[in-house]
This record gives structure tokens, C-alpha cells and sequence, in this order.
């Protein structure tokens, strides 16, 4: 596991889309996941429930935190689209 900031630092967080664009997010090391869902959310204008947050592959809970993932200062995160369905008619 990484090293993490303490408590009272700050870490610059990434998130990339399927397109490659990034947003980039300013966060302590104990703020809790669903804030920043909430904030890219509205940043791109989708419902919060419909984008799914992979780091390193596992994806990420509202409960977590930055410092719960190892989460170093530069990380970066996924963003995707939920897809739901898929059954044929």
C-alpha cells in the first residue's frame, strides 16, 4: 500500500472519461468518494448514479476515501458510463 498524505494535505486527483477528457479534482485526503461523484457528476452534467469510478481496476465506493485507496498526489480514476440492459426483445 502507499504511502499517504497527512491528514490536513491535499491531493490533486484525475478523472478520465472514455474520451480521454480529464477532470481534475483538489481533495483532501479524507474527503469521502460521493463528494467528488457528485462534483464530476455535475461537472459533466450526468446523474451521479449512472457513472461508475474504477481505480486500479476496483471499483470505488461513495465511503471510501482517497487515503482508504492509497491514493497518491497526480492518481488518476476512471469514469464510465453504467450500462444497464442488453437483453434482446
Amino acid at each position: 500500500m502507499a504511502d499517504v498524505e497527512p491528514k490536513g494535505e491535499t491531493l490533486n486527483i484525475v478523472i478520465k472519461d472514455s474520451t480521454a477528457a480529464e477532470v481534475q479534482f483538489r481533495v483532501k485526503a479524507t474527503t469521502k468518494m460521493e463528494k467528488i461523484f457528485k462534483a464530476y457528476a455535475e461537472k459533466k452534467a450526468l446523474n451521479a448514479g449512472a457513472v461508475k469510478f474504477l481505480f486500479d481496476g476496483q471499483r470505488v465506493q461513495g465511503h471510501q476515501t482517497p487515503a482508504d485507496l492509497g491514493m497518491e498526489d497526480g492518481d488518476s480514476m476512471d469514469a464510465m458510463l453504467e450500462q444497464l440492459g442488453g437483453s434482446l426483445p
